[in-house]
């Protein structure tokens, strides 16, 4: 049986400037190759090295469930789960088969960012309001037993708390433990799902999409 035709990029079937049509006088060439779409998924992870031109290599991610992401007003990155796929602009099919593509907007597991905040700020994120964390420890009666202390420390967490101004959003979100992200990276291309937690105006905007489409 013949082979399945290669997928070309040549511009050879298309009209000309002037409208009419090109005879074919040429087969397809190797440089003019395309190969077809990766689709990465959310997975356990599976990539597969793929020879390009010159030698050079690419990282097709087929699937993959968790990469570098950035908090970016924090200037802290830590690896993370990725837990769902939440919004796509180009289509909702790509959200309901969980296809992972630069600029898809992901939910992440908040928990490393969560044990970092508490080492730099002496605060938890997941209990409500930075200052009523102890309070409801205390109320529960289950007070876990908190690592000592010395004064120098103690006083060093304080001055960087009350310089401390998070976004409400985002704490909001910490709350959930699951925070909206973006993938910067190209998992297709490079085998990688990296990107950064969603802040400030970008945060709202995607917001108001997914209430937006929850509404429909």
């Amino acid at each position: 049986p013949p082979a399945a035709m290669g997928i070309s990029r040549a511009p050879r079937h298309k009209h000309r400037a002037t409208g009419g049509r090109r005879n074919i006088h040429q087969k397809k060439r190797k440089y003019e190759m395309g190969r077809p779409s990766a689709l990465c998924k959310l997975g356990a992870k599976r990539v597969r090295p793929v020879r390009c031109r010159g030698g050079n290599m690419k990282y097709r991610g087929l699937r993959v469930d968790s990469g570098n992401f950035a908090w970016g007003s924090e200037n802290c990155a830590k690896k993370v789960r990725i837990l769902d796929v939440v919004y796509n602009s180009t289509s909702n099919e790509l959200v309901r088969t969980k296809t992972l593509t630069k600029n898809t907007i992901v939910q992440i597991d908040a928990q490393p960012f969560v044990q970092w905040y508490l080492k730099k700020y002496g605060s938890d994120l997941r209990k409500k309001g930075k200052k009523g964390a102890a309070k409801d420890a205390a109320k529960d009666g289950k007070e876990e037993p908190e690592e000592k202390k010395s004064r120098h420390v103690i006083f060093k967490l304080k001055a960087r708390e009350a310089k401390q101004k998070l976004d409400p959003a985002v704490e909001e979100q910490f709350q959930s433990g699951r925070l909206l992200a973006s993938i910067a990276s190209r998992p297709g291309q490079s085998g990688r799902c990296d990107g950064y937690i969603l802040e400030g105006e970008e945060l709202t905007f995607y917001k108001r999409k997914l209430e937006k489409k929850k509404g429909k």
